[in-house]
């Protein structure tokens, strides 16, 4: 792994630690090696003054919700560093008395909440302090004889805890262990089935660090580990498969959702593993994955009905067997499916969140095969994965989340979309949530909407096979089809019928009547597996 460490953009910070500690965090967040999609997380130590200009000893930690890739200053929350390691003393301390106490020791109340490791960072005596969930790592401390090939891989000067809980029980765990450590004797923390720590004075130090331990263990499985040869042949994908799974999963979910299909050939290649429904449904490569993916995928055999069904019925009974606090049961559909034959399906309530999800999943796919190429991959128990999965913190977050827009998992098609009636068409659906696929003739149709839940694709309808394959692209790039709104027409100039060519009159019928039932023709197999399925059709009229 290469530093990106810029000279240049370091000296734009000058001497403030909060811009530096901004400009280091987004150099991990940037490699989706490190962190992905809010893991993770970063400090700073400093004077700050508060409101009456007395000094204080203060620790800015990331704050809830933030994503190191984008972090600004206002991401980080400005805690009393005195309180937080009075808090590290305590001999107990539950999730809510843990976040009540961090928030009285905030100097701003309206900063976000501060991380749940806040209290770890404060622990650490050094002024930078860097956390990442790094592939390389995880899949080291997920294989067997984990404490052993930690030391084997980075030597004596790092020190090793055992997978604990996250919050207050894994500060304590690291507070107990170092109370008489010479921490000038370590290089970093390495939290089995967890991630990595490093820290120093010094805010490139301490990314280097990070940069160079990650190393050392990519190394060390570049010489031990391997990855299942990539897929060379084209997959034939069933579609109406798709779209049926689509369907199924909405169903059990509660709501429509987005079935993101990824093919690329190192994905086919660990779908295809002879091995896939054993170390393809272990459990996630880190807890707090599970906030987004649950505990596993579900693993297709070739009926989506009974895979999901089947899927349903182990969670709910996970869910039971786990429950002792009076808790409410998730929804009990699978965020992700390992699919043979095809590849890795995420499984979003939108385009952002089956982003997220198909990110984790590739991730976890490179994890697992690495850590299982070592002697085996070992999850964690789903005893464990239930206390994150169901943890009161991480729900949290979940449920601060903006209500749905109304048509959020629904997939429109629109003709017609680059102009007029059709563009406002499209822009009104990604208003409301749905994703858009966009037909026109005119090329500027493929960069018209500027969303990650809109395609653009320029289709000629006077050509039926063009038709086909912009239907087969909509499922292919979304999971399925709910609405179609066949808009695209022409209005010719009239004239006498003395005088009306054979081609006026042939793209009249073709663009006014023919293309909207060659459209329908192919849309109406994958509207039936829709979600609450419609046609709009729209007629020219005269102007």
């Amino acid at each position: 792994m290469k530093s990106l460490w810029n000279d240049s953009a370091a000296a734009a910070c000058g001497d403030d630690p909060k811009a530096l500690r901004v400009y280091t965090s987004r150099l991990l967040g940037q490699d989706p090696d490190l962190v992905l999609h809010g893991g993770g997380n970063t400090s700073v130590k400093m004077t700050e003054n508060d409101f009456f200009g007395t000094p204080l000893e203060t620790l800015f930690v990331k704050g809830s919700g933030w994503d190191l890739a984008t972090i600004e200053v206002a991401g980080f929350a400005p805690l009393r560093l005195d309180v937080l390691l009075q808090l590290a003393k305590c001999a107990s301390l539950s999730d809510t008395d843990m976040v009540r106490q961090q928030r009285l020791a905030m100097l701003d109340p309206g900063a976000p909440n501060a991380s749940v490791e806040a209290i770890l960072h404060a622990i650490i005596p050094f002024r930078f302090v860097d956390h990442s969930h790094a592939d390389a790592v995880l899949a080291i401390t997920n294989a067997p004889d984990n404490e052993a090939r930690v030391r084997e891989v980075f030597g004596p000067r790092i020190l090793t805890i055992p997978y604990v809980m996250p919050g207050f029980v894994l500060a304590k765990a690291v507070y107990e262990r170092t109370r008489d450590v010479d921490w000038d004797q370590l290089d970093g923390i390495v939290l089995l089935n967890h991630g990595l720590f490093t820290f120093h004075d010094d805010a490139r130090a301490s990314y280097e660090q990070h940069i160079k331990l990650v190393t050392q263990a990519e190394e060390y499985l570049s010489s031990r580990a391997s990855l299942a040869p990539r897929a060379t042949a084209e997959p034939a994908i069933d579609l109406q498969a798709l779209a049926k799974l689509r369907a199924c999963v909405s169903r059990f979910r509660g709501i429509p959702v987005l079935a993101k299909l990824d093919d690329s050939p190192a994905l086919r290649a660990y779908a295809d593993r002879a091995d896939i429904a054993t170390i393809g449904a272990r459990g996630p490569v880190t807890p707090d994955h599970s906030i987004r993916t649950k505990r596993t995928p579900v693993v297709l055999t070739g009926n989506a009905e009974q895979d999901i069904s089947d899927y349903a019925s182990a969670y709910r009974a996970y869910f039971d067997q786990h429950n002792q606090d009076g808790l409410t049961c998730l929804d009990p559909a699978p965020r992700w499916a390992i699919w043979p034959g095809a590849g890795l399906i995420a499984l979003g309530a939108d385009s952002r969140e089956a982003a997220i999800i198909a990110d984790i999943a590739a991730h976890t796919a490179k994890v697992v095969q690495l850590a299982e190429s070592l002697g085996g991959w070992e999850a964690l128990s789903p005893a464990d994965i239930f206390d994150v999965e169901y943890w009161e913190l991480e729900q949290a977050k979940l449920r601060k989340q903006a209500s749905a827009p109304p048509l959020r998992g629904k997939i429109a098609l629109v003709t017609g979309a680059a102009s007029g009636i059709g563009r406002a068409t499209c822009e009104q659906f990604l208003k409301s949530g749905a994703a858009v696929v966009a037909l026109d003739v005119d090329p500027k149709i493929t960069t018209l909407f500027n969303s990650p839940a809109a395609l653009g694709l320029i289709c000629d309808l006077r050509n039926p096979e063009a038709i086909r394959q912009a239907v087969n692209a909509t499922v292919r790039h979304f999971g399925g089809l709910d609405i179609v709104v066949s808009n695209a027409g022409v209005f010719s100039p009239g004239e006498p019928i003395e005088t009306l060519s054979d081609a006026t009159w042939d793209q009249s019928l073709q663009l006014n009547l023919t293309q909207h039932k060659n459209l329908l023709q192919v849309s109406i197999p994958f509207l039936r597996a829709g979600i609450d399925p419609a046609i709009v059709v729209i007629g020219s009229k005269n102007v």
